[in-house]
């Protein structure tokens, strides 16, 4: 299929990939807009796989203050070179992971951090619930498993929503970002304060 200059532009600029990428994903996908846009997240993401092993000793420190004064948030996300780390790129993630943190109150970065005896507690209280509904038991361990779900999604940053785009998640917004800049990113650690909390 033929490819015009202004789809390839037009696909750029919403999705920031390569020109030669864009071009690739209009003809794999026979023009299809979504279908092109897919088969980029798809191969962004098979690309931040590879490099997510990758040491990241760069980065920076972010800060957020929320309007007004009352929420402030300090973050420190990683990358593999103080390049890449310098890059506006870069820096615009940062502060939009800052921004994230203030408006979602995570409280863990990943699911895996979230200790065992928080995951029990809360999988008594939502066993307790699903009884109290007087369902069968095998559909109780499935509300239980769904609402344990929602919880990592709401305590746990890389599983929450994208505040500026709810559609996708905050780990897809890193992976996106480690394959347009071609290196590891790795959000190390944050301290979100909360005026009178």
């Amino acid at each position: 299929m033929n490819v015009t200059a202004e789809q390839v532009k037009e696909l750029r600029g919403k999705t920031g990939a390569g020109i030669m990428d864009c071009k690739r994903a209009l003809q794999k996908s026979n023009g299809d807009f979504q279908k092109a846009m897919d088969f980029l997240r798809e191969k962004g993401l098979a690309q931040a796989r590879t490099k997510a092993g990758r040491a990241t000793s760069e980065g920076a420190i972010g800060s957020y203050i929320h309007t007004g004064g009352k929420i402030g948030v300090l973050i420190e996300v990683n990358c593999e070179t103080d390049f890449v780390a310098r890059t506006d790129q870069f820096q615009n993630l940062v502060k939009d992971l800052a921004m994230q943190v203030a408006a979602s109150n995570p409280d863990y970065i990943v699911r895996e951090k979230v200790p065992p005896e928080v995951i029990e507690k809360k999988k008594v209280i939502l066993r307790k619930q699903a009884e109290d509904t007087g369902k069968p038991e095998k559909v109780i361990e499935k509300i239980v498993n769904g609402r344990l779900e929602k919880f990592y999604q709401e305590v746990c940053l890389m599983e929450q929503p994208f505040i500026r785009d709810p559609e996708k998640t905050v780990r897809e917004l890193i992976d996106e970002n480690i394959a347009k800049l071609g290196e590891n990113i790795v959000v190390r650690r944050f301290s979100r304060y909360q005026l009178g909390v």
